[in-house]
């Protein structure tokens, strides 16, 4: 036969659409092309697969070879391509059966050996092909990923060779092993903030509810403490949103040891990333610090210190929890449903407010620091929190007595979680208007209290809902059926920064 079909898989995003692999032998002087709309790294692999089977004892046949990569239109990177073009070989030159193959689809990079090595984003593949109900064929150094889907659907190989010899029935295939052990995923604990019992109040409301939260105060007050002990006190990850992670960690870097251990991603870029590095992009976009940060936390510190295209990009994926990046060729979908966390000082010096040290900005200073976060991204912010300086100063340390630990503070959270999951099917930050009116009711009196609050604020309908969403957690914490004065005031409390503004 000198006509073969082999099923693979591409790369666009998070997904992975079929790619079918049609290999003709023909008569001709010797040659190998690769039509299909391949990119550098598959127009080489030519190369590769020529080397792989010879050093593996097959045959190379001297004909002219034509590769086609269907559809067409659908742009190919990558080296995964190699094992099913190095079959596809094989099996238009009778190498290998015809009849099995079609219940398989194949994904690795071909060493000149014939080695398998991994790729990346393989995992999106993997669970593609098992909706399709076929059996997926990878590297052996991506088997810590496939074991995550435990299913009986995908299969490893370190070698051309014993993929060969299994397709043959001459060795069983061999399963994915079983993830590495790791240490169990630590956080640093709460108990080690020394006083500070709003900006914990507000950290616990943020956890419970998926809020945004922004902390802002003379520097050494703890904001990034406080921040970084937001992991520890988090619900921990579904079986569903590990894999969502895991796909996003596999297209960017291969990484997965976040996703075995059961913690959410907490990204902390630098100030001076771009905005690329938070969307993502290239000419075949991968995903950014947002993307990262899906179901997790994205943390950036020294917040007006961010160009300010950069911190705008953040309004979109804020309210929508996905991220469209556009090229040329193609446009591709990451999700970015991230739990944002900033902290900022209160003016350039740092010290307005300050009851220790003076202030030494003058009034337009203060104005121009503060104008660098635009009045949009600051109303989409749930809770705006002062972190002051604790009396006595860094001497303070009988503060932390009584201060309560992470895994305290991380079984209310997760009682107020669960509760939200039971009556709405998400947390109260990803709650739509429509689904918010249903199940965050106000009575008369409270409406009022509100209604009167946001007049005197002068605050947005975006900023009324945030005011609701985040109430209705107040009352999760306390199991409570019905949203009262309290909750709304303490609500409102969390929205310091459009007090001053």
């Amino acid at each position: 036969m000198s006509l073969s079909v082999i099923y693979t898989r591409a790369r666009v995003g998070i997904d992975a659409p079929l790619v079918t692999v049609e290999t003709h032998l023909s008569n001709g002087l010797p040659a190998l092309s690769i039509v299909g709309l391949p990119e550098a790294a598959v127009k080489e692999s030519k190369d590769r697969v020529r080397s792989a089977l010879l050093n593996s004892g097959f045959q190379f046949p001297a004909r002219r070879i034509t590769i086609n990569l269907a559809p067409a239109e659908l742009p190919k990177e990558g080296g995964r391509y190699d094992l099913p073009i190095a079959l596809g070989i094989l099996a238009a030159s009778d190498q290998l059966p015809c009849d099995t193959l079609e219940k398989y689809e194949f994904i690795g990079e071909l060493a000149l050996s014939g080695k398998l090595r991994p790729c990346s984003g393989s995992l999106g593949a993997m669970i593609a092909c098992t909706q399709a109900s076929r059996t997926m064929i990878i590297p052996k150094a991506n088997g810590a990923e496939g074991a995550l889907l435990e299913s009986d659907d995908i299969k490893c190989a370190s070698h051309i060779l014993e993929v060969c010899a299994a397709l043959l029935a001459q060795q069983p295939w061999q399963p994915c092993p079983p993830p590495a052990m790791t240490a169990p995923f630590e956080a640093p604990c709460l108990s080690e903030v020394s006083g500070q019992f709003h900006a914990r109040r507000a950290l616990e409301i943020a956890a419970a509810g998926g809020h945004s939260l922004l902390f802002y105060g003379p520097p050494g007050t703890g904001k990034t403490m406080l921040a970084s002990r937001l992991p520890g006190i988090l619900p921990p990850l579904g079986q569903q949103q590990a894999l969502e992670v895991a796909n996003i960690h596999s297209i960017a870097s291969g990484n997965r040891d976040i996703v075995r251990l059961g913690a959410r991603p907490f990204r902390h870029p630098h100030h001076s990333a771009s905005s690329v590095a938070l969307v993502g992009g290239g000419s075949s976009p991968r995903p950014g610090e947002i993307s990262l940060a899906h179901h997790g936390v994205l943390f950036m510190d020294e917040l007006p210190e961010f160009d300010r295209r950069v911190l705008e990009v953040l309004r979109e994926p804020l309210e929508s929890g996905e991220i469209v990046i556009c090229r040329a060729a193609q446009q591709v979908t990451y999700p970015a449903r991230f739990q944002f966390v900033g902290a900022m000082n209160p003016c350039p010096c740092g010290y307005l407010g300050d009851n220790e040290r003076p202030c030494r900005c003058s009034p337009g200073q203060i104005h121009r620091y503060r104008q660098r976060l635009s009045g949009p991204l600051l109303d989409r912010l749930d809770l705006q929190v002062e972190v002051s300086r604790l009396p006595g100063g860094a001497l303070s340390f009988s503060n932390n007595i009584s201060a309560e630990s992470s895994l305290q503070v991380r079984e209310r959270v997760l009682a107020a979680h669960n509760l939200q999951i039971k009556r709405q099917g998400t947390t109260n930050a990803q709650l739509s208007n429509r689904a918010l009116q249903h199940c965050c009711s106000l009575s008369k009196e409270v409406q009022q209290v509100l209604e009167s609050a946001l007049n005197k604020l002068g605050l947005s309908a975006r900023a009324y809902h945030r005011i609701v969403r985040v109430a209705r957690t107040v009352a999760d914490l306390e199991s409570a059926t019905q949203i009262n004065i309290t909750h709304i005031n303490e609500a409102l409390g969390f929205r310091q920064l459009d007090r001053t503004s």
